[in-house]
């Protein structure tokens, strides 16, 4: 995996539970949040899924997103965010 150039601060944070190939990610969480901090490999589509609300910035590359049946193309320095209980996919 390609690691973005993350601080050793961020890469010694545990290891999220990511059920998709080519994806990894490091958690930070408290009672009231959760941060993830995301590397992901070129790896074609994700399936619609669910999860409560969500924020990214794309930090580099690009990748298309279905949002609630609208299809988004992100780029370097684009962020997005999916409301709580919204239908998302990657394509």
């Amino acid at each position: 995996m390609n690691v973005f150039n993350f601080p050793e601060m961020i890469l010694g944070l545990p290891e999220a539970d990511i059920p998709f190939n080519g994806i990894k990610g490091w958690l930070s969480q408290g009672p009231d949040h959760q941060i993830v901090f995301m590397d992901i490999e070129p790896i074609g589509e994700v399936a619609e899924h669910l999860n409560g609300e969500q924020w990214g910035v794309v930090l580099e590359g690009e990748m298309d997103l279905k949002i609630d049946s609208v299809v988004y193309n992100f780029k370097k320095g684009d962020s997005y965010h999916i409301g709580d209980s919204i239908l998302h996919s990657s394509v």
